[in-house]
């Protein structure tokens, strides 16, 4: 009788997986278009500016103001789709590509309760994540627990996918980064709405993979207690595309070639080597411990073939007081497979914080 080791298996599906997406011909790599020049060092210092000396000076952020439609109605809950201008400053707007400048946002809303004793999440894309439909369902069966749903189309994906861009190959570094910053953007400017405009008692951040990354960031910049859920996340992008499977979907050769465009000669392993320096940028352990960190969840994989375990053990002994939950699966089937997980443990980090007082 031949035993197969599940874990193992788990691990050598999220290979195989990998090794059909991004090893054969049937998409183009990441980054083909090299590092993104000037755009790339904008960015990079765009990034340190994450961090003000003054804790609460990069606060509040834009208000955004969302031009909502109903998409459907029912006697319990509604779902509407909201568009507004991506709130970023002048240099990351134009550094964003023009397909990118509007940003979209679907909306799933609990009826029975008046927004103050209900919560809110703010569901982020993980990478490839185009549509609103996966998150939507994660979030959906929350409704009975009063909690709301809102999902964030990401720049670059989507209806804001850049022209030539295939798919979720971003064509340059420099658009990993502005991915992340505009995001970050977005996302505080709709939790302050979901504060101040539309006053809900309790609010939360989470997303799958890359989306997880930038909910880490975003529950870390907060400045009042929220529920952080970053689920089968690395502490850092340099995780994902130098150690996990997407180091053989990344362009290597023509981010060397860009390199010696510009006089500058590197073998493969120092291109690497400055990969590793570029998203260091990205790195959650470097970030301000969240507000209430009793309120992050970590939800990880046990044989994820992206995401190894020392990155979310990293990211844990940075923010003491947060929890990691393991499920039994790789990425790819954890993805599939636990949703569940996912949900508890939005239920829980909400339930650990407290209700917003109401003004009087």
């Amino acid at each position: 009788m031949v035993t197969v080791n599940l874990g193992t298996l788990y691990y050598v599906l999220d290979h195989v997986y990998g090794a059909l997406l991004h090893r054969t011909k049937l998409s183009p790599p990441f980054f083909s278009r090299g590092w993104g020049g000037t755009k790339l060092e904008l960015l990079e210092r765009m990034i340190k500016q994450l961090f003000p000396e003054v804790e609460g000076q990069n606060w509040p952020p834009t208000l955004v103001r969302p031009t909502w439609k109903t998409v459907w109605e029912s006697k319990t809950a509604s779902l509407r789709e909201g568009v507004f201008r991506t709130p970023c400053d002048e240099q990351l707007l134009n550094a964003l590509p023009p397909e990118s400048h509007i940003a979209r946002v679907a909306f799933l809303c609990p009826k029975s309760v008046p927004p103050q004793k209900m919560a809110c999440v703010v569901h982020l894309a993980g990478t490839g994540d185009h549509a609103f439909e996966r998150r939507l369902r994660l979030g959906e069966p929350l409704l009975k627990e009063n909690i709301a749903t809102m999902v964030l189309e990401s720049p670059f994906y989507g209806r804001r996918r850049p022209m030539l861009q295939r798919g979720a190959k971003l064509l340059r570094v420099s658009d990993l980064l502005l991915l992340g910053r505009a995001t970050i953007e977005e996302a505080r400017s709709l939790l302050h709405w979901l504060d101040s405009e539309a006053g809900f008692g309790k609010m939360g951040v989470c997303g799958l993979s890359m989306g997880g990354v930038h909910a880490a960031m975003v529950g870390s910049l907060h400045p009042t207690p929220i529920a952080t859920l970053p689920f089968l996340s690395p502490h850092s992008a340099v995780v994902a595309f130098c150690e996990g499977v997407l180091k053989h979907a990344t362009a290597w050769e023509a981010l060397r070639e860009d390199l010696a465009m510009q006089k500058v000669t590197m073998t493969l392993e120092e291109v690497r080597e400055r990969m590793r320096n570029v998203l260091s940028l990205t790195d959650v352990t470097r970030f301000p411990i969240p507000k209430n960190p009793n309120a992050v969840i970590f939800v990880a994989a046990t044989d994820d073939g992206y995401i190894p375990k020392h990155s979310v053990l990293e990211l844990q002994k940075a923010w003491p007081g947060s929890e990691v939950r393991w499920v039994s699966g790789g990425h790819v089937s954890s993805f599939l497979l636990h949703n569940g997980e996912f949900r508890r443990a939005i239920v829980d980090g909400l339930n650990r914080l407290q209700w917003k007082e109401s003004p009087l």
